[in-house]
């Protein structure tokens, strides 16, 4: 029986409250594409991703025109490039890159994710490559996304492989610095790292996942913004697990939205419908901000005491609402933190309410981690290095995701002002403080040793 007031919930969500489809993600598996070959390795790919993508921008327009729901981001998602590396030169690297682009703009999706290498435990050939190579394939192509995972609960913190990373993330900010060190903003730096994550820049296919498969990340900061307002106009003294009850409802409510349009887009495309991805993620415009929901909340300047409280509340309550809505609910699902992507965030850095180190803090409790996050060009590898140690960290001993997307920006110091425009919004440079106070700690290398809660079998 459908229920009068969720339908007009719903509507309400559509019309009035920014409710989105944020992105239907395709992950396609390219193993098969592996060769000695470059060539015919790159051609392969070029001509799988056209044959098993090619109608997904058509399908998810015409839901869209059916459902009156906005699906904003189509993406491709697949199984991790350094696969397909081994044995292979720096060229054969850049014109794999170029066949990924190439063929995400041939089947007309926004960014296609899965330049990736795993090396949490190690490193193959294949991977230092793809490492080494991002300089120029973030600076050579628009739709391609990268990310590295660099630790995981059960194998410890790779730090060699940070190290390398941090190089890195300078390089490419070098390479991209006539557009502020853009490039950086198209890497993750993953601990735990999520294997069916549909959000870019760190989404892939990961091992055990389909040949081929639909995943979605259903949004909805402003909805959930909107259901805490109403709440506390109608109930001023409401307390904070009657807010968290609300948040739950709501989550239930875009869950089911969101599940009927992917199981729908999986089913004309002839493919399994994998998860959805539940993840309360901003976009740079008014209406559409995670900050939002806090000031909602109650906490009318971010970064002050309650903030890390404020997050955990809402992540949880959205993990709760979602997994009561889906038996799909996967990916990362909860509330994203990217700075210079939510307009409330953003504000709050600029003002120097919201600090790099209570940023770490809320970390701990939301669904990812450091994202879009500008820091002064002149930052040493080694102090990257020790900031993705910590957020590394903060995920391994406490069995979660999280991710670094820092962003060195050439020539500017704290305190200046960057746009990167579109989807990754602007923002201002933060101040790391005591940068080189871990240099001793950080060169040692090596591993940080899987926690003793690893031990679980």
């Amino acid at each position: 029986m459908h229920r009068t007031d969720d339908i007009l919930h719903t509507v309400r969500m559509l019309q009035q409250e920014n409710l989105d489809l944020r992105t239907v993600t395709m992950g396609i598996n390219l193993l098969d594409c592996a060769g000695r070959d470059s060539a015919v390795v790159t051609k392969a790919v070029r001509a799988k991703i056209k044959r098993k993508a090619g109608n997904l921008v058509r399908i998810c327009d015409q839901l869209t025109t059916k459902y009156g729901l906005p699906i904003i981001n189509k993406r491709i998602a697949v199984s991790p490039a350094s696969q397909l590396l081994e044995g292979h030169t720096p060229e054969a690297a850049l014109g794999l890159a170029h066949a990924l682009d190439q063929a995400a703009a041939e089947v007309g999706v926004d960014l296609i994710g899965g330049f990736t290498a795993l090396v949490h435990k190690g490193m193959t050939p294949g991977e230092r490559l793809l490492i080494e190579s991002l300089p120029q394939v973030l600076s050579q192509t628009q739709r391609l996304c990268a990310s590295v995972n660099i630790g995981t609960t059960k194998a410890g913190i790779n730090v060699d492989a940070i190290l390398l990373v941090s190089e890195t993330l300078l390089k490419i900010a070098e390479a991209t610095k006539q557009a502020h060190g853009f490039g950086c903003a198209k890497l993750v730096v993953f601990a735990n790292a999520a294997e069916d994550n549909p959000f870019m820049a760190g989404a892939f296919l990961g091992a055990g996942e389909p040949e081929c498969v639909i995943n979605v990340g259903v949004s909805g900061p402003g909805v959930v913004k909107r259901a805490i307002e109403r709440l506390v106009e109608q109930y001023p003294r409401c307390t904070l697990d009657e807010i968290a009850e609300e948040v739950k409802h709501t989550a239930f409510r875009v869950t089911r939205t969101g599940e009927l349009i992917g199981r729908e887009v999986a089913e004309m495309l002839g493919m399994q419908f994998g998860v959805l991805d539940l993840s309360l993620a901003p976009t740079p415009r008014v209406g559409d901000s995670v900050g939002e929901i806090y000031q909602a909340m109650g906490v009318k300047v971010i970064g002050a005491p309650g903030t890390t409280a404020a997050v955990a509340l809402l992540n949880d309550a959205v993990k709760k609402g979602g997994a009561f809505a889906s038996s799909s609910v996967g990916g990362l699902s909860g509330a994203f933190i990217p700075v210079m992507e939510d307009h409330v965030l953003a504000k709050a850095v600029a003002d120097g309410t919201l600090t790099l180190e209570k940023l770490e803090a809320m970390t701990a409790v939301c669904s990812v981690g450091l994202d879009m996050i500008l820091v002064p060009g002149d930052i040493s590898s080694v102090t990257l290095s020790g900031i993705i140690m910590d957020e590394a960290a903060i995920g391994i001993y406490n069995q979660k995701t999280t991710a670094v997307r820092l962003i060195p920006a050439p020539g500017k110091k704290v305190g200046e002002r960057i746009d990167f425009g579109g989807l990754f919004g602007s923002g201002t440079v933060i101040p790391v403080n005591n940068s080189s106070g871990s240099a001793d700690f950080v060169r040692h290398g090596g591993h940080i040793p899987a926690p003793i809660q690893s031990l679980r079998n």
